[in-house]
């Protein structure tokens, strides 16, 4: 049991046989559902002229079922060994699921188009039932080929989980090394660019609606990006200004100082982000921020939101910048 588990991909497997059988079930349902608008026997054959062939209505649902299910562990299962190469377990995985909602979509519109008639030379395949059902199936199966993760059972990622946990394991204080930080710029400023901007808008939307519009988004893009999200870590600072849009990312060991000050926003070139001399800045207001120093001479500021944040921002900058150099960590306040 061991070497199977192994050898197989024990989510794909489960997968490859729920999911036919669960199909099956359900058009053995649907089917009784419609079990009094069919005839009996149905049609299941057509030539040029109309029905040719016929079958019990027990016989067509049962046979229907098992072919379904049949088609779906056939192909889906062979996007269950591990020793696939994983191209073809994303191919066959996709190609099943398109298979087995093809086929569910046949049977069904051989179904829909015999309900409600009288006689059953006039039964039909039901093309809308065809068509909707087909169209879904393909690019389900190609979502699930782009979806479906079929990598090793340990991957790149594992191990980096593992390097990590043994990090944290050896260094108790690493958890701490972390600062995630929304800021954003005081709440006069939002109120003023409202004012600004929106009661102009309306005016001039009573005569160019899509100017005033336009001075909206632009007064909406101009507020979010007085928002900054920042994120310390032992690979350094990143910087997203509206939340989103990297503006800086600076390596912990290109970081030889940080510290916490206050600061001008007008010093460094205004609000927002900035190139201000060899500074580069993405500061939302005056106020606090911390001052990073690179090893290469130049400076980066970047809000702090309040000076506790900024002073914690500035003392984990420094531990993971002096962790990356190989120099022992300043003592933690």
């Amino acid at each position: 049991m061991g070497k199977f588990r192994d050898s197989v991909d024990v989510r794909a497997l489960r997968f490859a046989v729920g999911f036919p059988a669960l199909l099956a079930v359900a058009f053995v349902v649907c089917a009784f559902l419609l079990r009094t608008d069919v005839p009996d026997p149905m049609a299941v054959l057509w030539s040029g002229t109309g029905p040719a062939g016929f079958a019990p209505f027990s016989a067509f649902v049962t046979c229907g079922g098992l072919i379904i299910a049949v088609v779906g562990w056939l192909v889906l299962g062979q996007a269950v060994p591990l020793s696939r190469p994983a191209v073809m377990r994303r191919v066959m995985m996709g190609a099943g699921l398109t298979l087995s909602l093809f086929v569910t979509t046949v049977l069904a519109a051989v179904l829909v188009g015999q309900a409600g008639i009288a006689d059953v030379r006039e039964a039909r395949v039901d093309m809308s039932v065809l068509a909707l059902g087909s169209g879904a199936a393909l690019p389900l199966g190609v979502i699930m080929g782009f979806v479906f993760k079929a990598d090793e059972r340990w991957s790149v990622d594992d191990e980096r989980a593992l390097r990590d946990a043994l990090e944290r394991e050896s260094d108790p204080e690493l958890a701490s090394d972390s600062v995630r930080l929304w800021v954003h710029a005081r709440s006069s400023v939002f109120v003023m660019l409202g004012v600004a901007s929106l009661f102009p808008a309306a005016l001039v939307s009573i005569a160019v609606p899509w100017l005033g519009a336009l001075l909206v988004v632009l007064a909406v893009l101009a507020a979010a990006f007085l928002f900054a999200r920042i994120i310390v870590d032992r690979s350094g600072l990143r910087v997203f200004a509206a939340g989103f849009v990297r503006v800086m990312e600076i390596p912990a060991s290109a970081i030889s100082s940080a510290t916490p000050a206050d600061v001008r926003a007008a010093d460094y070139g205004g609000w927002g982000y900035r190139h201000h001399g060899g500074t580069t800045a993405m500061l939302v207001s005056s106020g606090p921020a911390v001052v990073v120093n690179r090893a290469d001479g130049r400076k980066a500021a970047v809000s702090g939101g309040s000076p506790d944040s900024a002073e914690r921002v500035a003392a984990v900058l420094s531990r993971v910048a002096a962790r990356a150099r190989g120099e022992k960590r300043p003592p933690q306040p």
